[in-house]
């Protein structure tokens, strides 16, 4: 479920041609934290599963991130696609090489070396959602943001702690990303309900004194009198 829980997201980005509201720095952020998890998943052969979910996981962050390149900043298609593929290409390299470096250092029982990528990992997790609570905060309300792919990320972020929970030792380290998937989603979803309503009577506030402004005085006298009854 982790792996393919921003689908929503870029599916509603590409029907409405826009990613206003969503901020391009946390899907870059994202990004980055994936190669990091990557390369504590593949140095610790933890389960194909969870080898592949920072893959797929940076893939599409990246691939929403390029979407906000090409729909808020105008890049055209040509730069958009070049970003992409070098990331991916460095991305590779980078689990490829640091890997094979991290397994041999936990081979000789260094493991801090290892828990290092998860932890970056965690850190920019966190981090990444950063820019979006500040895109919340300037516009008081959740805007951009797929609701369907907050909510399958936050039960992805669920499924696969649990699954770390029926190994022969919980890892903590490896936890730790969905753990923070969770409450930081969590939030993010809590923030929607509260505040989208919210702004939509903000809205239908406005758009009502407009309208009073815009007519003749006879019926503007009236229409108050009525809202004043009301």
């Amino acid at each position: 479920m982790w792996m393919v829980q921003l689908i929503p997201q870029i599916i509603k980005s590409y029907r409405e041609k826009s990613t206003d509201g969503l901020s391009p720095w946390l899907m870059f952020i994202w990004a980055l934290s994936a190669p990091f998890l990557g390369v504590y998943m593949i140095a610790q052969d933890i389960s194909i599963p969870l080898i592949l979910q920072p893959q797929l996981f940076g893939a599409m962050a990246a691939l929403s991130w390029t979407q906000c390149l090409y729909y808020s900043y105008q890049k055209n298609k040509i730069y958009c696609s070049m970003a992409y593929s070098t990331f991916l290409v460095v991305a590779g390299a980078f689990q490829g090489g640091f890997a094979m470096l991290a397994r041999h250092k936990y081979e000789n029982r260094d493991v801090w070396t290892l828990r290092t990528f998860a932890l970056i990992s965690s850190i920019l997790l966190s981090a990444g959602l950063l820019p979006q609570y500040w895109e919340i905060w300037k516009r008081k309300e959740v805007v951009g943001v797929s609701m369907s792919f907050m909510l399958i990320d936050l039960l992805g972020g669920v499924f696969s702690a649990l699954s770390l929970v029926f190994k022969e030792t919980f890892d903590i380290f490896a936890a730790i990303p969905y753990l923070l998937v969770l409450v930081l989603d969590g939030l993010v979803i809590v923030l929607a309900i509260v505040l989208n309503p919210l702004a939509h009577r903000r809205r239908r506030r406005r758009a009502f004194n407009e309208s009073i402004e815009v007519q003749p005085p006879t019926i503007r006298e009236n229409t108050e009198a009525k809202s004043e009854e009301a």
